[in-house]
């Protein structure tokens, strides 16, 4: 099938991504991963930012059966005409933060342009089918290593708060296997990675997935290897002042998975947070002076 939308032409590198050639693969790659950037690109233009020559660029956009090259720009413009509200209120990140101003100034106007399009970028449908899968799936499991770690934590926090069986993979040397062991058919499996994207998570996302879990991915691109291996994939803007990756947005989306998962689960979640509060009364777990 002609991809007649963006949407559609993602769907289709991702279907075709395992039979790709090297000079295809590093193409996808670009477009999936900027088509900001590739909508207003030359063929040599692509071809010289890729390493590969014009006419597999071109041969590249025929095969997808698009009009050459001008019907793969097309594509990628009608997905920046898609975004055009968020673009005029927040041009381009590179200009955001090409300014001399306080870090601290930049880096609140970068967060709140990454959770706006973090946000922006969700599909409703996703959403529904990603809070169903962590509301009612028999377990959980939240893996996200370095950086992602982080959110990772939080969100495994959180839904334990809401339900039982979940689990946070923090795997120390050597027992990621001992914790993938736990993983069955029809769990739900949450995976979070951002460039560069740890070996570890990616081989787990793709194990759970083979296995028969429900495959959740928070990422930075459609060219992420998590987004070949999930049913669901949430994009995560991550970009910041510095050369620090920010995880603000990361934070943001989780608390609102959690949040929304709370509402889903209803009368459960609000029995499951009385006995957490139960608990934490009885274990004298916070300052006695400022408990209420």
């Amino acid at each position: 099938m002609v991809p007649r939308t963006f949407d559609e032409l993602l769907a289709l590198l991702q279907e075709r991504r395992s039979t790709l050639t090297r000079s295809q693969r590093l193409l996808a790659e670009r477009v999936m991963a900027d088509p900001e950037g590739v909508a207003f690109m030359t063929v040599s233009e692509l071809a010289s930012a890729v390493g590969v020559n014009e006419a597999t660029v071109v041969r590249f956009a025929t095969s997808l059966g698009l009009e050459g090259y001008p019907g793969l720009t097309r594509l990628c413009r009608e997905r920046l005409r898609e975004q055009a509200q968020l673009l005029r209120r927040y041009s381009t990140l590179e200009q955001l933060g090409g300014g001399e101003g306080d870090l601290l100034d930049q880096a609140v106007v970068f967060d709140r342009a990454n959770i706006t399009r973090t946000f922006a970028r969700i599909d409703p449908t996703t959403w529904d089918a990603a809070v169903l899968a962590l509301s009612e799936a028999p377990r959980v499991h939240v893996l996200g290593l370095r950086k992602c770690h982080a959110p990772a934590y939080l969100l495994g926090y959180l839904l334990r708060m809401l339900r039982e069986e979940v689990a946070t993979v923090t795997p120390g040397a050597g027992t990621l296997t001992d914790e993938l062991r736990r993983v069955r058919e029809g769990d739900c499996f949450v995976s979070m990675a951002i460039h560069r994207y740890s070996a570890d998570t990616v081989r787990a996302a793709s194990w759970a997935r083979a296995r028969g879990a429900r495959c959740v991915a928070l990422t930075d691109n459609p060219a992420s290897p998590l987004a070949a291996s999930a049913e669901h994939v949430f994009y995560v803007e991550a970009s910041g002042p510095s050369v620090l990756r920010s995880l603000t947005a990361f934070t943001a989306l989780v608390q609102a998975l959690a949040a929304d998962v709370a509402r889903r689960r209803g009368q459960d979640a609000r029995s499951s947070l009385l006995r957490e509060e139960e608990l934490l009364e009885e274990f004298s777990v916070y300052d006695p002076e400022r408990r209420r």
